[in-house]
């Protein structure tokens, strides 16, 4: 009996030492690395990963933005400049126009005054018309010169863009109604756009 049970137990342990063998992972080739890790720890990272990807993001485009933001603010002080010195410069080139007119215009004053001072020493109306002709064709050849024109005197039809209507006449032909019968005051333009209209007597 006794020899029985010693050959059970030695079976028994030989049992034992078979199945460790069978199940050590170091013998069958298998390290602690191979085993595959936990599927929930694999989405953490996964989840790490991508915020931090999201964070990255975010903030290069909070840098684009402000590099923008400072670009867009430089060139609106820029145009603000810009359009500040475009006025004053348009300002200027509408006070030195002025100027220059009106400094052309000095020597058809002298020559008024000459023509009105030599008026006091003659008699001779004929000398006298002759000046004022003068001057006045000196003065209409400076005014053509800076665009001023009077209206075409053929244009005898009225027309409500270059004419206004300070009388009117009935007459019986019908064919003159419409029709510009005299011109009290010359109408002119500068640069083909109307400075003065002409005031007319208009037949009816």
């Amino acid at each position: 009996m006794g020899n029985n049970n010693f050959y059970d137990n030695k079976g028994s342990e030989q049992e034992a030492a078979n199945m460790n063998e069978s199940v050590n992972p170091e013998e069958q080739g298998v390290g602690i690395e191979d085993v595959a890790p936990d599927a929930e720890t694999v989405e953490e990272a996964e989840a790490v990963e991508e915020v931090n990807t999201l964070e990255s993001q975010v903030e290069e485009l909070q840098k684009q933005v402000e590099k923008e933001k400072k670009e867009y603010l430089f060139l609106m002080a820029d145009f603000d400049n810009f359009r500040k010195r475009t006025l004053k410069e348009k300002s200027e080139i509408i006070k030195n126009a002025g100027e220059n007119v009106l400094k052309g215009l000095l020597p058809i004053m002298d020559d008024f005054e000459r023509g009105i001072k030599a008026s006091e020493n003659t008699d001779d109306s004929t000398a006298i018309k002759e000046g004022m002709v003068l001057i006045y064709n000196k003065l209409k050849k400076y005014l053509a010169m800076n665009g001023v024109k009077e209206f075409d005197p053929s244009d005898d039809t009225f027309d409500t863009e270059r004419h206004e209507a300070i009388s009117v006449v009935p007459v019986a032909d019908e064919a003159q109604k419409g029709k510009i019968l005299d011109t009290v005051e010359k109408g002119y333009t500068i640069n083909d756009k109307v400075l003065r209209h002409a005031k007319v007597v208009v037949a009816q």
